[in-house]
């Protein structure tokens, strides 16, 4: 069976559902976090369509889970962010502001809030969880380094408020669960603690995914997944392969080149 599809990912819900584990979007596992659990995250980057396709299949077993929406004009949809609040998912803010400030802080600073505050207009907005480009030489979570994110009532950014030295972190970044040596930005602040580098050796498919989950070895597992690169039309499945190919070639590039010039 093609991975990467939403049958796909409807097996992996259902697997959990056999399990003990307990099924949380990000704003629940900071304020009620289960011993066992696992953290659902997406980033809604592009295709909102396909966001909602995946947000209604998890409706359909009762789970809940975050969507991170960003704020540019192909995704920030005021009908699709309300339509997934009302799902009884929770919206979160997919911020890319040092990348629209050039690096600028202050002035990444007034876009965060104003962009917070358009899309709290629809949603109850807790938590904020940074976007990455590959391109830039900055991360859009450095703005945090000078101003903390809490002044905007939020309670958490995944990537700051997370114990990854407890909670298994996977990630379908570059259309692959694989730790390869594709992520730019998508990294962990430490990301050769001791459960990624065990497992990220061992996790390539969503079959591995779905066969971890099955033996419930670990106690907390965080799994982002990216709704964009899941479709079961095989011509919209074959083309989001060959271009995530494409891009993981330029990533790649990209990463060498900054340990060369390192």
């Amino acid at each position: 069976m093609r991975d990467f599809t939403l049958v796909k990912y409807k097996g992996l819900i259902e697997t959990i559902g056999l399990t003990k584990y307990v099924p949380l979007p990000v704003h629940d596992y900071l304020t009620s976090p289960q011993e066992r659990c696992i953290i659902l995250r997406h980033d809604v980057d592009r295709a909102v369509g396909r966001n909602l396709a995946m947000a209604r299949l998890e409706a359909e077993y009762g789970v809940k889970s975050t969507y991170y929406f960003r704020h540019v004009k192909d995704v920030f949809i005021p009908k699709a962010i309300e339509e997934i609040a009302d799902m009884g998912h929770e919206v979160g803010f997919h911020y890319e502001v040092m990348d629209k400030a050039k690096g600028d802080k202050e002035k990444a600073l007034e876009i965060f809030r104003k962009e917070l505050d358009d899309l709290r207009q629809y949603a109850d907005v807790t938590t904020a969880c940074m976007h990455g480009n590959p391109f830039a030489s900055w991360s859009n979570r450095d703005l945090w380094k000078d101003y903390d994110f809490e002044d905007f009532g939020l309670i958490g950014e995944p990537y700051y408020s997370i114990d990854y030295s407890k909670v298994l972190y996977l990630t379908d970044t570059g259309r692959t669960w694989a730790d390869r040596n594709i992520r730019v930005k998508d990294v962990l602040e430490n990301p050769d603690n001791e459960l990624s580098t065990k497992y990220g050796k061992i996790i390539r498919s969503t079959d591995d995914v779905i066969n971890l989950v099955k033996r419930e070895d670990l106690k907390q597992i965080c799994i982002l997944a990216h709704p964009n690169r899941w479709c079961d039309g095989m011509m919209g499945w074959t083309k989001e392969l060959v271009m995530q190919n494409l891009k993981n070639v330029g990533k790649a590039c990209i990463i060498q080149y900054r340990k060369m010039s390192n």
